[in-house]
């Protein structure tokens, strides 16, 4: 685990899902519960629960597979604002991802959140990262 948490989360849950692994230990912080729970609540994740190992708190989660196909979702995430580069943008620029079929998740400052809930609140942000 590095500096990047964000980063972090993204490549762990693209190495599991390139391993066809069905389930990712993720370190707990605030950012990484924020992320899983809208990864959770989109459908790109089944379930989470939380673990504890030594003093330290883990999110293990569970990838969501296809019906009768072999393999996991292969599922688009890539990171966009990074530590040496911020990327900002206002409500009306949020990039649409696929025409809306993807999101894109951004921090702003009433938490993090997906594209489509900041264009209703009419807030922008920091953009984290797509998802397709």
């Amino acid at each position: 685990m590095g500096k990047d948490t964000i980063a972090d989360i993204i490549t762990s849950i693209r190495n599991a899902d390139m391993e066809k692994k069905g389930t990712v230990r993720i370190a707990s912080t605030n950012i990484s519960e924020n992320i899983i729970q809208i990864l959770l609540r989109e459908g790109f994740i089944e379930n989470v629960r939380k673990h504890r190992e030594n003093k330290k708190y883990f999110l293990v989660s569970t990838l969501r597979h296809r019906g009768n196909r072999k393999g996991a979702y292969r599922n688009i995430l890539k990171r966009i604002s990074r530590p040496g580069l911020r990327i900002y943008s206002n409500y009306q620029r949020i990039p649409r991802i696929l025409g809306g079929m993807g999101i894109v998740i951004l921090s702003t400052s009433r938490g993090i959140m997906t594209d489509r809930e900041a264009r209703l609140e009419g807030i922008g942000g920091e953009i984290l990262c797509y998802i397709w």
